[in-house]
């Protein structure tokens, strides 16, 4: 930091294991990558090629290379996964990390029906591989999942093998953790945490009114994803207490 200041909450170093801020590249271009790692490298833990825009994204390996380069770990979105999966291409999936050195993936079941117990055990299968994220939750906004059976997944599937699990909210935090005008479904949240370990699960939470809302329920080292690259250092002030937001949240704390 550039100067002190007393009564800043106390950040979680690189590698972290919790308070880290996964970001959501859609489509950057190799220049831009480098630009925004300059800028954003130091709060960024690990970025996501949205959904399946690795498929279409020009110069794909050279804009990996920057974030190899960074130290800066990547993986493709989970509808890739799903895309593979519904046409009954796991193997093929399985290459694509490889040929690519992807060394996460994500599993998800968001815009496809997905028994279970399968899901269980394409995460034990790719966990021998690459570090599995597995993501709970639709993008149906009409699919509503009730509080035990989240907990149910989340758990189930941190047993099969995943590394976290995430809390499904689409890039535009309308469905899933959250109603359809963003606001957050905090009984289902507080819900969750009695029983899965706040550090294991990642919020995707890409609209400031819901970073603030996490951060103020579980402080400045909760895990939160699909964080716009420009909003990424304006998260990191809103962790620490240096925004409007949150301005008053940590003053008192020791």
């Amino acid at each position: 930091m550039h100067y002190f200041l007393t009564n800043v909450p106390e950040r979680t170093q690189k590698p972290r294991d919790k308070g880290f801020t996964m970001a959501m590249d859609k489509g950057l271009s190799v220049r831009q990558a480098e630009d925004f790692i300059n800028v954003c490298g130091e709060y960024v833990d690990i970025v996501k090629l949205g959904w399946a825009t690795s498929y279409v994204t020009p110069n794909l390996n050279d804009k990996l290379n920057v974030y190899r380069e960074a130290g800066i770990p990547f993986y493709f979105g989970g509808t890739l996964f799903e895309a593979f999966i519904v046409r009954d291409q796991f193997d093929d999936y399985r290459k694509v990390l490889d040929k690519y050195e992807v060394p996460f993936a994500e599993v998800s079941d968001g815009s496809i029906e997905l028994d279970h117990d399968l899901k269980c055990n394409y995460i034990s299968k790719l966990a021998d591989q690459v570090t599995v994220l597995s993501e709970v939750g639709s993008k149906d906004a009409e699919k509503i999942i009730p509080p035990y059976k989240w907990i149910e997944l989340m758990q189930k599937e941190l047993d099969a093998g995943a590394w976290k699990v995430i809390g499904e909210a689409r890039e535009s935090g309308n469905v899933g953790l959250f109603r359809s005008s963003g606001e957050v479904r905090s009984g289902l949240v507080q819900e969750i945490l009695t029983k899965i370990p706040f550090e294991k699960i990642i919020w995707e939470a890409p609209q400031k009114a819901q970073q603030v809302y996490f951060i103020k329920l579980m402080g400045s080292n909760v895990n939160l994803g699909n964080i716009a690259p420009e909003e990424v250092i304006p998260l990191e002030t809103i962790r620490l207490g240096l925004r409007g937001d949150t301005f008053d949240h940590f003053l008192d704390q020791k």
